[in-house]
């Protein structure tokens, strides 16, 4: 397994909208693996195929305590909503930054599983609003396009100047010789 880079908010590989795959194979397995460990190194509960520049529709979920309950879901499609629930939200591609969004409260999904087997579920709750999140990803919509314009700006300024200063903070620790 390994771990793959995360892109971070503004790079625009993150708007790209994700292609299903044909068929579920070896090769698709090994990336959901690599992907597991990515997000739960991170630390995360959940991953989009197109957050590690793969832009295919994978989405790997894990809303666990125990981080034991791997959810894997090719080709998701969100088939039924049902209800509204605002909840605090974060995400792996926006780091440190969390704000309030509005998702629906129930859903039903349908996918293909590890195996690419076909599953359906109807899931509430911290489960339905990070696969609503993950297939957000997948159409190359974040979640701070919720927000407004001028917190969208606020957060990118935020997210630019830290990337400024770890580059800074970086250059100033080498001996110049």
């Amino acid at each position: 397994m390994a771990q793959l880079e995360i892109l971070h908010f503004p790079d625009p590989r993150l708007r790209t909208r994700a292609e299903p795959l044909e068929r579920v194979d070896d090769g698709v397995r090994t990336l959901i693996d690599d992907m597991f460990e990515t997000m739960y190194e991170a630390p995360g509960i959940g991953l989009a195929a197109t957050q590690v520049n793969v832009h295919k529709r994978i989405i790997v979920i894990d809303v666990s305590e125990e981080k034991d309950q791997p959810l894997v879901f090719v080709n998701p499609v969100i088939t039924q909503t049902s209800g509204s629930e605002e909840m605090e939200e974060g995400c792996l591609s926006v780091p440190g930054i969390y704000e309030t969004v509005s998702r629906a409260e129930t859903i039903s999904v349908t996918a293909l599983d590890r195996d690419g087997r076909q599953i359906e579920l109807q899931v509430e709750g911290l489960l339905a609003v990070c696969i609503q999140h993950e297939v957000d990803h997948l159409d190359g919509k974040l979640f701070v396009d919720y927000l407004s314009t001028l917190k969208r700006q606020r957060i990118r300024k935020r997210i630019e100047k830290g990337k400024r200063d770890q580059a800074a903070e970086a250059s100033s620790s080498h001996a110049v010789i």
